[in-house]
């Protein structure tokens, strides 16, 4: 049984297609870039494996630059390894280690024990973070 269209079907179904071909997408979406490509770009950046970039704070920090405007130098730096884009390199790497980023709205922070910065300084832990057992002070100290 053959199906049949509409003329009104085909003329509203037509003009949707021309409207949506002629509307521009918002700034920055033809430029997208997605939490595992910023995830793959800070690790190229950062020098850690992109396993223990915990993608919350990916997340996070994606949309604090992308809130700036930067998402579309964040896809270019992405997909071309060789570009340098200095200045968002150095903001990508210091956002994570210090666990601080900027967002439209003003300063934000990631959940600070994901900050790479604990695991460079790795004889200290993040505040209010217990490394060890309780009461483990009143133990001798081993030799």
């Amino acid at each position: 049984m053959a199906q049949t269209i509409a003329r009104r079907s085909l003329i509203i179904g037509g003009a949707s297609a021309a409207t949506v071909a002629v509307v521009p997408l918002p700034a920055g979406a033809q430029d997208a870039i997605t939490v595992d490509q910023f995830r793959t770009l800070s690790a190229r950046l950062t020098g850690v494996a992109v396993a223990k970039l915990d993608a919350t704070a990916a997340g996070k920090l994606l949309a604090g630059f992308i809130s700036m405007g930067r998402g579309r130098d964040l896809a270019r730096l992405a997909a071309d390894p060789g570009l340098t884009g200095a200045t968002l390199a150095n903001d990508i790497v210091a956002a994570w280690y210090s666990g601080s980023y900027t967002t439209r709205a003003g300063p934000a922070a990631i959940d600070l024990t994901k900050a790479l910065v604990w695991k460079a300084l790795d004889f200290t832990k993040p505040r209010g973070e217990c490394a060890h057992a309780t009461n483990d002070w009143a133990e001798p100290y081993p030799n």
